[in-house]
């Protein structure tokens, strides 16, 4: 599949349809046993998927969990059109529920800069919920800008441009079964 956009396109799969469902289960097995103690039918863990990128990931791995769960979204931006943050985050969309004295999971598409998910730290934690986790599908730790923790990760990949899995570029290539590399063509339009 080639898909030439703006001197871009889809490269080699990174991380293939049977890894990402060996990802979720492992994922989730971690995630229920740390939280089986801590959450119950009355006050059930909450997963805040940030969207647009987080919406397959989310509703796998919450689908996978063996605790109670609830879901809110959150809509943040720092990329726009861009392949690079800008690391100025801007909130689209808050959370409709109450998030104090709740266990919250942030579930994040994949970790960059970790400028985003610093100020989602802080931004939770100013409300007063019981604990904050976060988990990613992907992390780039190359690319780290600020020492944010991240509790659980799916996989490290390393410092590529990636789409599908929910993972876009300018909103596009999100419901590719795997995760693809956008690559950049060579100037006599071929891919180096």
């Amino acid at each position: 599949m080639d898909d030439k956009i703006s001197g871009m396109h889809l490269g080699s799969c990174l991380v293939g349809e049977d890894e990402i469902t060996e990802i979720v289960e492992r994922l989730a097995r971690e995630i229920s046993g740390h939280y089986e103690s801590l959450v119950s039918e009355e006050n059930p863990l909450l997963l805040v998927g940030i969207l647009k990128g987080a919406v397959v990931f989310l509703s796998d791995l919450a689908r996978a969990l063996d605790v109670p769960v609830s879901l809110d979204f959150m809509a943040v931006s720092s990329y726009g059109a861009s392949t690079d943050s800008s690391g100025v985050v801007r909130i689209l969309h808050d959370l409709d529920t109450p998030i104090e004295d709740r266990h919250v999971l942030i579930v994040e598409d994949i970790v960059d800069t970790g400028l985003t998910l610093q100020y989602l730290r802080e931004h939770f934690s100013a409300r007063g919920p019981a604990s904050i986790g976060v988990v990613a599908f992907l992390d780039k730790p190359d690319r780290r800008a600020v020492d944010v923790a991240v509790e659980y990760v799916g996989r490290s990949i390393p410092d590529e441009f990636v789409v599908g899995y929910g993972l876009d570029w300018n909103q596009r290539h999100r419901a590719l079964p795997c995760v693809r590399v956008i690559e950049e063509m060579s100037s006599e339009g071929e891919n180096g």
